[in-house]
């Protein structure tokens, strides 16, 4: 480890202990950009694409079928896009929209089933906070593309992944993503959309480093997309020597616990963090108990959190369970959170 990152590490551990440091990230909230305020309900259910994903790359169910099947089979009627179910690939840029014809053709559904497109989440677009200013060019021009998707497509945010070298001390990381973000928030603002960012893995997982990294963005439209269980900084995927190397980039820092699936920042305290800056709710699922409830995530502590920040807006399903199958697995998610809704 660095003398950067011992610094950094140290002054995050004190900072979790006195409120210092990072306190300034729970300062303002942000107002939703889903319905935010008024006479309605607090919140509100969207479906995230990915609860279908099994289905949708086994060319079980198409993308363009999936906004009736997501009104009709579970009665939800604003949806959450993932890119990697509509997209072609660039030698550069990564990952680009299908043609115009194809998004009108998505656009024509929706509005034909009298439901709202939210968001486009973006992956393997590059990376925001690469150390080579090249291609954190090309990872910020790379998006371009699906903000004009997202504005056809009548989203109000893209989101999209805040990553760097690992390799590199946390302050490093975070400079990098900052320019990164604040290039590509720019960019949004002139289409009237946000940029909102997932905690996804790496530090992006690290509630506080993250909601640092959009309070040094500084911009209104760059916000974030807390999620309940993205909280594992690095994954144990059953190679020792690899696990060895990956865990020993965070060592050290009290922020984190060791369990069998990897090293993980409280999943309570990162939405927590994350909340002031939210523009979107993903409320992950895995499993349930034979009362319903989610075995991971107590989902009224969670929505507690939520509720408590001020944010009011859609909370999006994102079931990733592999026990049941995709549409029990929604369904049970969307029966919790009718349940609470009602209870904070």
């Amino acid at each position: 480890m660095n003398i950067d990152r011992r610094r950094f590490l140290a002054t995050t551990s004190a900072a979790f202990a006195t409120g210092g440091f990072f306190s300034a990230c729970s300062d303002k909230p942000q107002e939703s950009s889903a319905d935010a305020g008024g006479s309605g309900p607090l919140f509100q259910i969207s479906l995230a694409q990915w609860s279908m994903n099994r289905a949708l790359r086994a060319g079980e169910l198409d993308n363009l079928d999936w906004p009736k099947l997501t009104k009709e089979t579970f009665g939800i009627e604003a949806v959450e896009w993932v890119n990697q179910f509509f997209f072609v690939e660039h030698e550069t840029l990564g990952y680009q929209p299908k043609d115009q014809a194809y998004l009108a053709e998505m656009k024509k559904r929706i509005d034909d089933l009298g439901m709202r497109s939210l968001l486009i989440m973006c992956d393997r677009v590059g990376s925001l906070g690469n150390p080579d200013a090249t291609k954190r060019t090309a990872a910020v021009e790379g998006h371009y593309a699906w903000l004009d998707a997202a504005k056809f497509l009548g989203c109000h945010s893209l989101r999209v992944n805040a990553a760097s070298d690992p390799k590199l001390n946390p302050e490093r990381q975070a400079d990098l993503c900052t320019e990164g973000l604040r290039r590509l928030s720019e960019k949004a603002a002139t289409y009237g959309l946000n940029v909102i960012v997932e905690n996804h893995g790496g530090l992006s997982s690290n509630g506080a480093w993250l909601a640092q990294v959009i309070k040094n963005v500084g911009l209104d439209n760059c916000g974030t997309l807390p999620d309940f269980g993205n909280f594992y900084v690095a994954r144990n995927r059953g190679n020792a020597e690899q696990w060895e190397q990956e865990k020993a980039l965070y060592a050290g820092d009290p922020a984190y616990t060791e369990d069998e699936k990897g090293l993980a920042y409280d999943r309570y305290q990162g939405v927590k963090d994350l909340m002031p800056y939210a523009k979107g709710v993903s409320a992950k699922a895995h499993d349930f108990d034979e009362q319903g409830n989610e075995t991971q995530t107590d989902y009224v502590k969670m929505m507690g959190i939520v509720k408590e920040s001020g944010y009011r807006g859609f909370v999006g399903i994102e079931y990733e369970g592999n026990t049941l199958g995709e549409v029990e697995g929604i369904q049970k998610t969307k029966a919790l959170l009718e349940k609470v809704f009602g209870e904070v």
